[in-house]
């Protein structure tokens, strides 16, 4: 008997998946490559500030060591 309601109610999901998708708006080319080049430039610039504190911690800690 579940069964039969499961099979009943897939139409139903897929109609709505349906319309969730034609609600979305897709950016135009100008807009995706400015928010892809705001993501990579960040993404760098965040690893570069990473780095540099790792580095600094390592210099600092070794100094403690020894």
């Amino acid at each position: 008997m579940g069964e039969t309601k499961e099979k009943t109610k897939k139409p139903g999901k897929i109609k709505a998946l349906q319309a969730e998708f034609k609600k979305i708006v897709w950016p135009d080319k100008i807009t995706l490559a400015k928010q892809t080049a705001a993501v990579v430039s960040i993404t760098v610039l965040l690893g570069v500030v990473i780095t540099i504190v790792d580095v600094i911690l390592t210099y600092g800690i070794d100094k403690l060591v020894q």
